[in-house]
């Protein structure tokens, strides 16, 4: 039976290469840790490649964030030691020089597609050496990507008893300021104590960005805040750096009982204040939580 490659269409471009729509990373300051976000098109692929490449000597941690798949690694390099079906492909290699981050993939067979080709037609990505792959062949990339600074928004109290929603609010904004500098990489509502001036529910949130241009973005998203807020009380908080953990005490805290002003201010240093509403208590406690969603949600009154 002869083949109809074009039946029911045009046919394909490249029918053996899947390219991530986006791929960014974010370094802290001494480029000693890299973390490498994925976008993905095709989730079984993704969800293969997280299996396998989370074997990789260089890789501390891998997970999946919505529609990303998110690689923390140590930098410097390591030999893969790549078998069929054990370990097919991995993360060989990551650094940093200057503005830019340099991630190697290789892989066998099917792997070698996804570790070559897939990744380096991905879009945000600088250049690439590539080999040629597919069939039983052993291949890979090495890319090359901006190196982006995380920065963290923190918000509450954005509406009154009548009107507004302080989560649907941060997410419109976050998706108006995105741009190819500043792409937005998530959104975390987080369950605080519940005070008795709250309006509701008692959730702060957190929204992320891996951004080339931290002033620009925060300004921006400060301007629509203030446009739209509802409320006299809003807070917002930023934390540029790739750790927000030092923040994480006083986060929990905030999520067990009522805080007072004084322990917001013995941490106010690790993070930029914006708007300085009584909100600002919750829009720093939601920073470290963000993408720790069971946490996050988790309303801890027991």
């Amino acid at each position: 039976m002869e083949r109809d490659l074009t039946a029911g269409s045009e046919g394909l471009s490249d029918p053996y290469v899947v390219s991530y729509p986006l791929i960014v990373g974010v370094a802290d300051p001494d480029g000693d840790l890299i973390e490498v976000v994925e976008f993905y098109d095709c989730i079984g692929g993704a969800q293969w490649v997280r299996r396998h490449y989370a074997q990789s000597p260089i890789v501390i941690s891998a997970r999946t964030v919505g529609a990303t798949t998110r690689y923390v690694l140590r930098a410097g390099a390591a030999p893969l030691h790549l078998e069929g079906s054990r370990f097919p492909a991995g993360i060989a290699g990551a650094s940093v020089k200057g503005d830019e981050i340099t991630v190697t993939y290789r892989g066998m067979g099917g792997g070698g597609v996804g570790a070559a080709a897939c990744r380096a037609g991905a879009g945000g990505v600088l250049g690439a050496e590539c080999d040629a792959s597919g069939g039983g062949k052993v291949a890979g990339s090495t890319i090359r990507i901006p190196r982006r600074e995380r920065v963290i928004i923190g918000v509450d109290d954005t509406d009154t008893p009548e009107a507004g929603a302080t989560w649907t609010l941060v997410h419109n904004i976050a998706k108006a300021v995105a741009d190819d500098a500043s792409v937005y990489l998530s959104h975390t509502i987080v369950q605080l104590f519940p005070v008795p001036f709250r309006t509701k529910n008692c959730v702060a949130c957190a929204v992320e960005f891996a951004s080339t241009d931290p002033d620009g973005l925060v300004d921006r998203f400060a301007a629509l805040l203030r446009r739209h807020t509802l409320s006299e009380e809003t807070g917002m908080a930023v934390h540029v750096g790739f750790d927000p953990s030092s923040l994480r005490p006083y986060g929990e805290a905030v999520k067990r009982g009522q805080v007072d002003r004084a322990a917001l201010d013995a941490v106010s240093g690790n993070v930029g204040i914006v708007l300085d509403g009584r909100g600002l208590i919750g829009a720093v406690a939601a920073i470290p939580f963000y993408t720790d969603f069971e946490e996050a949600l988790s309303l801890w009154t027991g």
